[in-house]
Order: C-alpha cells, then structure tokens, then sequence
C-alpha cells in the first residue's frame, strides 16, 4: 500500500511539474513563458481575445450608406457616452465621502458646470439622430436611461421637464439600449470601433 502510494505521489510530481509554466529570459532580458511536456520545451503564451466581425453585405448602395452613415455617427457619439460613464463612476465614487445631500447637490451642480463648460458646444451640434444615438450609448454605457440619469441627479421634475422637450424633437430619454435584439447592428459597429477595426 505504501509502495503504491508512493508511485501515485512520484508520478503526479512529475505530471505537474511538466505542466506549470516556467520562464526564460530572451536576447533581450525579457521573460518568455514556457512549459516541458513529455521532454519537449514550448513556448506558453496567451494571446490578446480577437473578435471577428464578418463585412457587411448590402443589398443596395443605399443600405450601404445608412450603414456607413451610422458607423460615422457613432463614431462621433461613442466617445461621449464613454466620458459619461466616467463620470458617473468618478461622481458614485466621490458621493461615498459627502455625507449630506446639500453637499451632493452642490457636487452635482459643480459637475454639471464642467460639464457644460467643456462639452455644451460639442453637444449642440449633433443631429437629432446623433442625439438619440447618444441616449441609447448612456444607457449601455452606464445601466441607466437617460431620464433616470437626470432624475437621480436633478429631480423628478428636471427629468420630466427634460422628457416632455426631448418628446417633442421626437425622443425618448426612457429609451434603453437592446445589444441582443433591436441595437445588435449597433453593437457590432461599436465592438469593431474597440478593437480598432473601424
């Protein structure tokens, strides 16, 4: 039994010890991974996730350019959306230190003012359809519509204010972000502007 046990401990130290990844440096000094198994040496690397995106077929020129259309409005929003997420994590983040809600609004309201100052003119010149894209970003960029956005930090009656004029530019702030469904044309575009596709 012991003699069993033993061959069983042997024979796992050598199975394991082939398996766990060693380095080595290169000309350089850099360290190169590798593991041995069954005698031979091989370099153990991991690569970088790729995501492949097939080209889109057109039926005609012009699906071909609403598609090249919405590639470059996104293009223009996407960043936004993406500064907006920052944000709010910088703002969730800073509110765990303010410990009365007279000096949150004073942090939102200063906020806001950056905000303007830097963004407002940018803003301005969007499209409506530029615009709508926007509010459908902030939703997937943040898990939250817009109009919760401006409620939680503005009020009940900000978010329905701002509801009722975006409503009659033919808007929605409630409007969510559907990667999987109705916005996967979307998603694809904004996984291929990740990785540097388009």
């Amino acid at each position: 039994m012991k003699r069993s046990l033993f061959i069983i401990i042997l024979f796992l130290s050598y199975s394991i010890k082939g398996i766990v990844a060693q380095t080595i440096p290169d000309s350089s000094g850099n360290k190169i991974p590798y593991v041995v198994e069954n005698g031979d040496t091989l370099i153990s690397i991991t690569l970088p996730q790729i995501i492949v995106n097939p080209r889109p077929v057109f039926e005609n020129k012009k699906d071909e350019r609403k598609y090249l259309i919405l590639v470059h409005n996104l293009k223009k929003v996407y960043p936004y959306a993406k500064i907006a997420r920052s944000k709010l994590e910088e703002m969730n983040e800073h509110f765990l230190i303010l410990k009365t809600e007279k000096e949150k609004k004073e942090y939102t309201k200063q906020v806001e003012k950056a905000i303007r100052a830097q963004f407002e003119n940018d803003l301005k010149d969007l499209t409506i359809t530029q615009g709508r894209l926007l509010i459908k970003l902030i939703d997937r960029e943040t898990g939250h519509s817009s109009y919760e956005l401006v409620k939680e930090f503005r009020g009940n009656f900000s978010a329905i204010f701002w509801q009722t004029l975006a409503r009659l530019f033919g808007s929605n702030l409630k409007v969510k972000y559907d990667g999987q469904g109705e916005d996967l044309p979307i998603e694809n575009i904004l996984k291929a502007i990740d990785s540097g596709y388009l």
